[in-house]
């Protein structure tokens, strides 16, 4: 069980029996009081719990049970309900979550961000754009105006890597020139998506999609693979950090490397369909004239649709050529499971709604950018 479950399942617990000990709960789940322990002062860190002598209580609990004798400074989140309480009149904070679908990817992200809004007792309202910049413009202008005090946004417009804009650009605070999400009138954070100006006091959390992708890049090396290719189709917000990733990678691996790395885009210009199996013809070939032995492949089901191509024309995965996915969303549902790297989508919904809690309860906190990085399952794919 990851640390993330571990934790929820913890949280669970304190939230159906009010209390729980670490010994009996570390019992129930297999692993030692010491790996419990940390999950709880991790969690009592948040201000999700409070640590007592051999477990663990919600914070407002602690608060209404502690002795007189205890220190007077209440508990951080008793004193951030209060906070809370006199920002918004006394009633729970609410967010709103606005997210481009409901179907691929953003699912683990919604019950991140859900479970999280719950442990925190504030209220999250959710809406899906399906990657309409106008769509999604009317949706947070209805939410803010329906009275959310702040939003997780995930904007269609992908934010690539960039030079930095013009210091007169936007102001700290936004300004003309601003993205149309700083000019909302309340506090933001992005969500799988940077801010569009390297000026901008925007928070956000996300994966290290570069780092996913030097993490297969550098699987497959020590598989042996040297000429490895990046097959994806352009155009999603994730694409251009898997880029950068992977042409670091190959670079830092040497010419031995560098020198066969090949991209194609599947989706070039928008061309249709034609441009797309002239993409997936050239891979095909490159593969069968041993151009290439190995490929990072994005999303996951074009890995799919590869893996039956490539056997559809009588080369074997990984014999004739290794593949690692990128997203992990159907790759471990291929006829051969298929190696991914997969980011931690839960954790991320989970890390922007705390982050947006804060920086309502905390104003004049310093303002945080997240990264997190994802993990790579290793599958038949890619197995030596």
């Amino acid at each position: 069980m990851h640390a993330e479950e571990r934790q929820q399942a913890i949280l669970r617990r304190v939230r159906e029996a009010g209390s729980m000990r670490v010994t009996e709960f570390a019992g129930e789940l297999g692993v030692s009081v010491v790996t419990v322990r940390k999950d709880v002062e991790v969690l009592a860190e948040r201000g999700l719990l409070a640590r007592v002598h051999g477990g663990a209580m919600l914070p407002e609990d602690w608060a209404e049970t502690a002795p007189a004798t205890a220190p007077a400074a209440p508990a951080p989140a008793a004193e951030a309900g209060r906070v809370r309480a006199a920002a918004t009149g006394g009633r729970p904070l609410t967010l709103g979550l606005i997210v481009p679908s409901s179907a691929y990817y953003y699912p683990e992200v919604i019950k991140g961000a859900r479970e999280a809004a719950d442990a925190l007792g504030v209220r999250l309202t959710l809406a899906v754009s399906t990657y309409d910049v106008d769509t999604e413009k009317a949706q947070a202008a209805r939410m803010v105006a329906d009275g959310a005090d702040g939003l997780l946004l995930a904007p269609s417009a992908p934010s690539a890597p960039s030079v930095p804009s013009a210091p007169s650009a936007v102001g700290a605070e936004g300004g003309p020139g601003a993205p149309w999400y700083e000019e909302l009138g309340v506090p933001v954070v992005l969500v799988e998506r940077r801010p569009e100006r390297h000026a901008s006091a925007c928070e956000h959390v996300g994966t290290d999609h570069g780092y996913g992708a030097r993490l297969a890049v550098r699987h497959l090396l020590d598989a042996g693979r040297r000429r490895i290719a990046l097959v994806m189709r352009g155009g999603t917000p994730t694409a251009p950090w898997i880029k950068e990733g992977y042409d670091a990678a190959v670079a830092e691996a040497g010419p031995e490397v560098s020198g066969h790395a090949l991209f194609l885009d599947l989706a070039e210009h928008d061309a249709g369909e034609a441009a797309y199996e002239r993409a997936v013809d050239a891979f095909i070939e490159g593969v069968r004239a041993g151009r290439i032995d190995a490929a990072l492949v994005h999303p996951d089901h074009e890995a799919v649709v590869l893996s039956q191509r490539l056997r559809s024309a009588s080369l074997s995965v990984p014999g004739d050529v290794a593949l690692v996915s990128y997203d992990d969303e159907v790759a471990s549902l291929a006829d051969l499971p298929l190696s991914a790297v997969a980011p931690s989508k839960h954790e991320v919904g989970v890390t922007g709604v705390e982050l947006l809690v804060r920086r309502l309860r905390e104003p004049g906190r310093p303002r945080r950018r997240i990264a997190i990085l994802p993990e790579l399952r290793v599958r038949a794919s890619s197995e030596t």
